[in-house]
């Protein structure tokens, strides 16, 4: 296959992983033989497109490119001939480089000069588990430095799981600051709110700011206070799940001045301290973070009333006694996170029972059967369901039993609108799968861990399960399966390729039991373009000719297999455009340690292998063997 053949990639609600390069609405992929603007390819059944090319103006052309917003209508504009591809890189809007060693920035400037968008993809997900160490590379330094000047209708940006220092930001405030619309640093390491203050204070266009997840250095909250003195017009404000500490009257202010704030997604704050905040903040539909930190003192958050248009809720250390804050307008709710509270099973009960119109729900594995069976006959519209894996405490374990098959069954009966299912169960069987099958035909992400904690699950392998699943759940893009030894069997891998020709992304984990059962898997994944693999029995040879199998395959990453200590039988897959890099097996792991003290990487061989137009990457640590191109 060429080097990024796009494939068909969905709408951007679905919130599904892309390909390498993708497109959105009024936006696209970077596709063809050369996607930075090389050769363009052959054309293929567009005669027709051919003859309307020969009296269309230019000026017409570029009109018709902004109203394309499919995005295989855009890769198929590009292919038309060498004039449609010039004007189609010159209307795109927005790229998404999925993977920021796929090219070198140099070349997307060169083939997107007028882009507005851009977000940009880093290190492994396995980073947010741990698995991947700070210094692993994903630096955003040299994009920032190519792209931020010479784009000079770029005012979005969207950096995930990236290095961003105070120094890239700096840069960047200073080539497009005046007119920066949307920053956002998702799960981004190496920077501090020095850099924060900068871009609050220069940035006035500002409509959105992310930072969620990010382990941002706290040199003071001014930050926020220069952010509410300067800017009039911001719409999203997200700092959840950091540690950054703010003053309760720099958000008042923020509320009076920003009159369109919709969206406030904070770090913890007693929610008493945010009265003042919520009468200000009169449009705000969304809200997440605060804290009840004197859990049992209602009486201390009686007075908290929330705007009238809050919809989107999500509450931090919440116990029982504060659920009454919720109720009066729990029939308006449409999403709520109740992952960090202090509930009970009796308690999500309680609340979900008075949420009805929920299209999405976030809560942990606290919940139950008996909370899901709540859910099944609460939430008819629910649309997304994420079930986290809750405190391993035993008492806890004692009252609720964790969530099985009981409770999934219930919700695919009972929520047949479910288009996101996400969760951790302690038993599962192949009658519950089979279940979510026939009632959830909207599924386009399903993702499924079976825990350790019971000596026993009732129903393996669970290969039929997973047949029924994929066979009848159609639309599915995205798919994750996280067993337990002897959870699936190779019929069971083999059933995964003959019925997933739609997913794009794959997780699978503690599957198979043979190389034989990875090549009957890889032989059906016509278009599985990203697949992660961990704690298999697979060897090295296998997994490169899995490899060769999967035509569309453009990203592969594999911790746990039956590693040898060269890593030479990788080489198999080597081809042009394709990176290869090898992590031994290692004591020198152990040197990479989490904040908490963890061993951030195990003594697990990892591969990643990758298509790049930029070729070796130069950064690489020295704990990472590059073993193709040589």
């Amino acid at each position: 296959m060429p080097p990024y053949e796009t494939a068909r990639a969905e709408p951007a609600s679905n919130n599904k992983q892309r390909p390498i390069f993708e497109e959105t609405a009024a936006g696209s992929s970077l596709s063809g033989g050369d996607p930075m603007g090389g050769e363009v390819p052959e054309p293929r059944r567009l005669n027709r497109a051919l003859s309307f090319d020969d009296w269309v103006p230019d000026e017409a052309l570029h009109l018709v490119m902004g109203y394309v917003d499919d995005p295989r209508d855009r890769e198929a504009a590009s292919r038309v001939c060498p004039r449609w591809h010039r004007i189609d890189a010159l209307t795109r809007k927005h790229v998404t480089v999925a993977f920021c060693y796929a090219t070198h920035p140099a070349r997307l400037r060169e083939r997107f000069p007028r882009l507005e968008s851009l977000s940009l993809k880093g290190k492994p997900r396995a980073a947010m588990y741990g698995l991947i160490p700070d210094d692993w590379g994903a630096y955003a330094g040299p994009w920032i430095d190519e792209l931020a000047a010479p784009l000079e209708c770029l005012k979005a940006l969207h950096l995930r799981r990236m290095t961003v220092t105070d120094a890239n930001i700096a840069a960047l405030v200073r080539a497009r600051g005046h007119m920066l619309q949307e920053l956002k640093l998702d799960k981004c390491i190496g920077f501090s709110t020095d850099a924060l203050r900068l871009v609050a204070r220069s940035c006035r266009s500002l409509r959105t700011l992310f930072l969620e997840e990010c382990p941002i250095t706290d040199k003071g909250g001014e930050w926020l206070h220069e952010l509410a003195v300067n800017n009039s017009v911001l719409v999203t404000l997200n700092f959840y799940m950091t540690e950054l500490k703010v003053a309760p009257a720099d958000l008042e202010l923020l509320a009076k001045n920003c009159k369109s704030l919709i969206s406030l997604k904070m770090s913890e704050c007693d929610l008493s301290d945010l009265i003042s905040f919520f009468q200000a903040a009169n449009a705000l539909q969304d809200f997440a973070g605060g804290a009840f930190y004197e859990v049992e003192e209602l009486t201390k958050y009686e007075k908290v009333k929330f705007p009238p248009r809050l919809c989107l809720l999500g509450l931090t250390y919440m116990g029982t006694n504060e659920m009454p804050v919720i109720f009066p307008f729990s029939m308006k709710l449409k999403k709520l996170d109740l992952q960090y509270t202090f509930l009970t099973t009796e308690d999500h009960c309680q609340i979900i029972a008075k949420c009805p119109n929920l299209l999405i729900l976030e809560v942990r594995n606290v919940i139950g059967d008996r909370g899901l069976e709540v859910v099944g006959d609460t939430c008819k519209k629910l649309r997304r369901l994420r079930i986290e894996r809750g405190d391993d405490d035993p008492g806890l374990q004692e009252e609720q039993g964790g969530v099985s098959q009981l409770g999934l069954t219930a919700v695919a009966v009972g929520c047949r609108e479910l288009e996101y299912i996400a969760a951790y169960v302690s038993d599962i069987t192949n009658g519950a799968l089979e279940s979510i099958g026939t009632f959830c035909k909207n599924l386009y992400d399903f993702r499924l861990v079976l825990l350790d904690r019971e000596r026993q699950v009732t129903d393996l392998p669970l290969d039929n399960g997973v047949r029924a699943l994929l066979r009848n759940c159609t639309k599915l893009r995205r798919f994750a399966l996280y067993l337990r030894p002897g959870g699936l069997s190779d019929d069971g891998l083999g059933y995964i390729g003959q019925f997933s020709g739609n997913i794009q992304y794959m997780l699978l984990g503690n599957v198979g039991e043979s190389d034989h059962g990875l090549i009957r898997f890889a032989v059906g994944c016509t278009n599985l373009q990203k697949l992660e693999l961990r704690s298999c029995c697979f060897s090295e040879r296998a997994l490169s000719l899995a490899v060769l199998q999967m035509p569309s395959l453009r990203y592969i990453w594999v911790q746990g297999y039956r590693a040898s200590q060269t890593g030479l039988d990788l080489l198999l897959m080597a081809r042009p455009f394709w990176n290869i890099e090898f992590t031994p097996p290692s004591p020198e792991s152990f040197n990479h340690i989490t904040e908490d003290g963890e061993p951030c990487v195990d003594s697990h061989a990892q591969v990643l292998a990758y298509y790049s137009l930029a070729g070796r990457r130069s950064d690489c640590p020295q704990w990472v063997i590059p073993l193709h191109p040589a």
